[in-house]
């Protein structure tokens, strides 16, 4: 909303039901969004872009004009860089930054300020070019080669249900949650970054795979068995039939089958320790 020239944009965060390391590869996945979220409040003013935040003793301060995003302090005053950058607004903004999301938790905090700050910053468009936008806004803040899962299931969620999205053509369909199921999100205390962790080793690792026999999201089993190097033969049976997995979890939903829901989610998270090798004795432990 706005009044004047004072802004207020919110945008919330996700958990990823199923449809892990697809996005990037042009698979499927199956986020929603959270009842957590990120607020950028302020005045369209000037030509810098100054914010504060609760959690950050220093505040994001952003020229206007172009600069390079890697050289901005602090480290989260990047991702505003970022946006910035990819937006270009003809003013600048003065305001905060409020969040109910554990930054570094896992539930896209860095897409939620990147869409909330696109929105107080005067982006118009439709939710798919606003989270192409945000993720190339955080491309450029942490160099980090993200798929488009978190931007878009921010900007494109809908109430009650999750979203199965295919990230090849970013065809959305809405996917309403049964009655009588409720998802809970259980904190691991393990925090993570993408710029920290194997994300973009997994990443090229996939793309290797898929020199070797095409598109991972077109690929079956049998395709997979003919790539000779055993890690990445591994890498993309995660990929594969995760994707397949993603497409009988949806199925699982609508049939109201939540016992078939609960094995699928079984059989990807063992593809994510053993396949992807992506998981931590943490997080096996709470999947136990």
């Amino acid at each position: 909303m706005t009044s004047a020239d004072r802004v207020r944009a919110y945008a919330p965060g996700r958990v990823n039901l199923i449809g892990e390391h697809t996005d990037y590869t042009g698979g499927m996945v199956l986020p929603m969004a959270i009842d957590l979220g990120t607020t950028v409040v302020g005045e369209r003013t000037g030509d810098r872009v100054v914010l504060q935040s609760e959690l950050s003793d220093d505040p994001a301060v952003v020229p206007i004009e172009p600069t390079d995003s890697t050289e901005i302090t602090p480290d989260w005053a990047r991702y505003v860089a970022g946006v910035v950058a990819e937006i270009g607004p003809t003013s600048g903004l003065v305001g905060h930054v409020r969040t109910s999301l554990p930054v570094g938790g896992g539930l896209g905090s860095s897409a939620a300020l990147e869409v909330a700050l696109a929105l107080a910053l005067g982006f118009v468009g439709d939710s798919r070019a606003l989270a192409k936008r945000c993720q190339a806004a955080e491309h450029r803040a942490v160099g980090v080669p993200c798929g488009i899962m978190d931007q878009l299931a921010s900007a494109a969620g809908v109430a009650g249900h999750a979203l199965l999205i295919n990230c090849s053509s970013l065809a959305i369909s809405p996917v309403p949650l049964p009655a009588g199921i409720e998802i809970v999100v259980v904190d691991s205390g393990e925090e993570r970054s993408l710029s920290e962790s194997g994300y973009a080793e997994r990443r090229t690792e996939a793309e290797a795979a898929e020199r070797q026999i095409g598109p991972l999201r077109e690929a079956t089993i049998d395709d997979v068995e003919l790539i000779r190097d055993p890690v990445l033969r591994r890498r993309a049976r995660h990929v594969v039939t995760e994707n397949q997995r993603v497409r009988d979890f949806v199925e699982a939903l609508r049939a109201g089958d939540g016992g078939s829901a609960g094995r699928l989610l079984d059989r990807s998270h063992a593809s994510l320790r053993d396949d992807y090798e992506v998981s931590t004795p943490t997080l096996d432990g709470l999947c136990q």
